[in-house]
């Protein structure tokens, strides 16, 4: 597990390199054809976590820093930075020639401008040839937060979103759900090896796994419980770590110790083994933990659904014993994963009904981990969860631990399963990488010609 805790990370030799490496890159050219499941009404960074929205999204729009396999943090836009003691005031030095993809030059006020927007409470501003950030109270890792999608560096031209990415967005229709996007000729690491990609969100994997039979689509986004199907056929398929949060989400916090008691009676009642095993194909792991086991290391000391729902159930009085249940009608999966928990609440004595109110006691939810950080991984799921931020009193496995536990004792929250995510890509679909947190790294891929 990653822990981040230096004062300063120097790494101007490996700007160097990467501008050397450029000017060396060649141009196989090709048109890559992608296929996401998400169904965005922006292409903005911020605009959804998925692994593939967020994919694309990076090849547009890049940040400061970039998080490693590890989680480590490196240098992208900044190639160095400084924290003063207390971690409340930073400083970072950014890369030079460095232009947005419509021509005009990064400089300090530009980022800072970025980052205020994205960030009302924090101050930032040029300092120099530096970009100055201060908070209100210390944030250790702040160098891995900037790697989040929604500090990305941009600006706004005619209603548009301009970033300094790869590529540049040559079109978006929103209504087709259709993404065009172009290599950047100008772009500061060298221009990508492939001309164009293609997307196409809120599409089904099922339905574009037969056209990248047919040849029409070279990448397609594969849900959990199809990475098994996926693997047939003349195609690679490449899974993530478990990095998809099933969980339920309570939208009020327990009013009394019979509440708690009831909601550790349903949290005990679900049988998460058999979701994974039977819905999910085993595609995941049954955990009753925030964070995967793979990144915070203690999971498994949270244990998931097993028995005791029942004796927990009988201590609470009767009239706590209805919830409404809120779940993605629209998505098949999503109610035959409700239908079961609602057979397994019923058999503890706990009646859930379905409803379709955003008021519902409860609501189903499946959240791509925000970053491979750990610590900012925590305070992204406890801010989507309206739970109070996490304090860290060291970088240390044991602090983490004491976050998380904090954060559950709240009992908003029932984990349930961390699910993998996946891609199937056809064989002429070259340097496509796959992160454990299920990001594509898509600006080294090329194509090659289709064998005969």
């Amino acid at each position: 597990m990653k822990r981040f805790s230096s004062l300063l990370i120097v790494a101007a030799s490996l700007a160097t390199v990467a501008i050397a490496t450029a000017a060396t890159r060649p141009h196989y050219g090709g048109t890559l054809h992608v296929g996401v499941q998400e169904a965005p009404q922006s292409f903005d960074p911020a605009a959804s976590d998925g692994p593939g929205f967020r994919s694309l999204s990076q090849l547009v729009f890049e940040t400061l820093v970039k998080l490693d396999e590890r989680g480590h943090p490196r240098p992208l836009l900044a190639t160095s930075w400084q924290v003063e003691p207390g971690n409340q005031r930073w400083r970072f030095q950014l890369r030079g020639g460095v232009i947005f993809n419509d021509g005009i030059p990064v400089d300090p006020a530009s980022v800072a401008a970025s980052l205020r927007t994205a960030n009302p409470g924090w101050k930032v501003f040029a300092l120099g040839d530096l970009v100055m950030i201060e908070t209100s109270s210390p944030v250790p890792d702040l160098a891995a937060e900037l790697a989040l999608p929604r500090n990305s560096i941009s600006r706004r031209s005619e209603g548009k979103l301009i970033g300094t990415g790869p590529f540049i967005v040559a079109q978006w229709d929103a209504a087709k759900q259709h993404l065009t996007l172009q290599a950047n000729d100008q772009y500061w690491a060298g221009r990508p090896f492939i001309d164009s990609i293609e997307a196409d969100f809120g599409k089904n994997d099922r339905d574009e796994l037969m056209l990248m039979d047919l040849g029409k689509s070279d990448l397609v986004e594969i849900a959990p419980e199809d990475i098994r199907r996926a693997q047939t056929g003349n195609r690679v398929v490449k899974a993530s770590q478990p990095a998809e949060l099933l969980a339920l989400l309570f939208t009020r916090d327990a009013q009394s110790d019979d509440e708690v008691r009831m909601r550790n009676a349903l949290a005990l009642s679900i049988d998460s083994a058999a979701l994974n095993n039977v819905v999910f194909q085993s595609a995941g792991n049954p955990s009753g933990a925030l964070l995967p086991n793979w990144l915070s290391g203690y999971a498994f000391v949270f244990p998931g659904g097993g028995a005791g729902a029942a004796a927990l159930r009988a201590k609470a009085p009767q009239h706590l014993a209805t919830w409404t249940l809120n779940f993605n009608t629209a998505d098949s999966v999503a109610r035959i994963v409700a239908d079961r928990i609602l057979l397994n609440a019923k058999d503890a004595g706990i009646v859930l009904q379905v409803s379709n109110s955003e008021t519902a006691d409860i609501h189903l939810v499946q959240l791509a981990l925000p970053s491979p950080d750990a610590e900012t991984a925590l305070s992204e799921l406890a801010l989507e969860f309206q739970l109070p931020a996490p304090t860290f009193s060291t970088s240390s496995v044991g602090s983490l631990y004491a976050a998380e536990s904090a954060l559950l004792q709240n009992h908003r929250v029932v984990p349930i399963v961390h699910l993998r995510s996946a891609v199937a890509f056809r064989p002429n679909v070259h340097g496509l990488k796959l992160l454990p947190d299920g990001t594509w790294q898509l600006d080294n891929v090329w194509l090659s010609s289709e064998n005969p």
